[in-house]
């Protein structure tokens, strides 16, 4: 279910709105990497609190980019993907990785 935030008449700007902060970039980053459950996220966030994790995952879950499959055991067991949609975010993850080395090459001596 997509969220109803509003969709922007600018591309760049929907796409702000939808993955705009530094939490859902990393998330997404790491979910492009395959499924992964809460712990394993947070492990990997370094900084992140389990609040602001659990709030970017839902909104992200809420705008049709990963899916959330929880596991009836004890104790319970969620685990997040990124869906076909959340998959496509890919190409704009490389870019800015990419982006981020030349620029951190040209800046550093």
């Amino acid at each position: 279910m997509i969220s109803n935030k509003k969709i922007l008449d600018c591309p760049v700007a929907t796409t702000i709105n939808l993955i705009g902060n530094k939490w859902k970039l990393l998330i997404i980053r790491d979910l492009l990497g395959g499924t992964k459950r809460f712990g394993e996220l947070r492990k990997n966030l370094q900084g992140i609190s389990q609040r602001v994790l659990t709030e970017n995952l839902r909104e992200l879950e809420n705008d049709g980019l990963l899916n959330r499959k929880v596991f009836a055991e004890v104790p319970p067991r969620v685990e997040y993907s990124l869906n076909k949609t959340g998959l496509s975010l890919q190409p704009v993850i490389n870019a800015m990785a990419e982006w981020g080395t030349k620029y951190k090459k040209n800046l550093l001596p």
